[in-house]
C-alpha cells in the first residue's frame, strides 16, 4: 500500500516535470527552434489544426525558421496564425515558404522571459508540493485505519519528502538551464 502511494506520487511528479519541460520549450530564446511553433494553431480546411501537422518546419540557420506548407493554399492562414500568436515574430513568405527571422533578444525582453521561466518553475514546484500533500493525506488515512504502523508511516513520509526534494530540484535545474539559455547572447 505504501509502495502504491509512493509510486503514484512519483508518476504524478514526473508528469509535472514533463509538463514544465514542454512549457519551457515554447519560450523563445535568441535561437530558432521548431518547438517555438508547437502551440501555434492554424484555422484551415474548416477546422483548427496544429501548425506542425500542416507543414514542415526547419532550422536552416541559428536565427531562422522556415515553414514549408504541404498545401500552398494554406500560406495566408499560417501567416495569420503566427501573427496572432504571442511569439512576437513577423513572417515573410515568397509564395512557397514562410521564413521567420528570430531577432536577438533585448536585455529587457531577456529579463521578462527569465521572470516568466521563474513563474513557470514555481508553478511546477507548487504542483509537486500538492502531489506530496495528497500522498501524505493517503498515508495518514492508511495509518488511521491501522493498515500501516506509526513507524511505517514516518518511514514512508521521509521517502515521500526525499522524492519531493528530488523533483523540486529537477524543476529548478530545468528552470536554471532555460534562464541561462535566455541570458546568453
Amino acid at each position: 500500500m505504501i509502495e502504491e502511494t509512493l509510486f503514484e506520487a512519483e508518476e504524478r511528479m514526473e508528469g509535472a516535470i514533463t509538463a514544465l519541460r514542454s512549457d519551457l520549450l515554447g519560450i523563445r530564446t535568441g535561437r530558432a527552434s521548431p518547438a517555438l511553433l508547437e502551440r501555434v494553431r492554424v484555422e484551415a480546411y474548416g477546422s483548427v489544426m496544429p501548425l506542425n501537422q500542416m507543414a514542415t518546419i526547419a532550422v536552416p540557420e541559428p536565427r531562422l525558421l522556415t515553414i514549408r506548407p504541404w498545401d500552398a493554399s494554406t500560406l495566408p492562414a499560417i501567416e495569420r496564425a503566427i501573427l496572432k500568436s504571442d511569439l512576437g515574430l513577423t513572417p515573410t513568405n515568397d509564395g512557397r515558404i514562410i521564413r521567420l527571422v528570430i531577432p536577438p533578444l533585448t536585455d529587457e525582453r531577456r529579463r521578462e522571459l527569465a521572470r516568466l521561466v521563474s513563474r513557470r518553475v514555481e508553478e511546477a514546484r507548487v504542483a509537486i508540493r500538492n502531489i506530496r500533500r495528497d500522498a501524505l493525506r493517503d498515508l495518514e488515512t492508511l495509518q488511521k485505519e491501522k493498515q500501516i504502523s506509526e513507524d511505517e508511516f514516518y518511514r514512508a513520509k521521509d521517502q515521500l519528502q526525499e522524492l519531493t526534494d528530488t523533483y523540486i530540484k529537477k524543476a529548478d535545474d530545468l528552470g536554471q538551464q532555460k534562464q541561462d539559455e535566455i541570458m546568453e547572447e
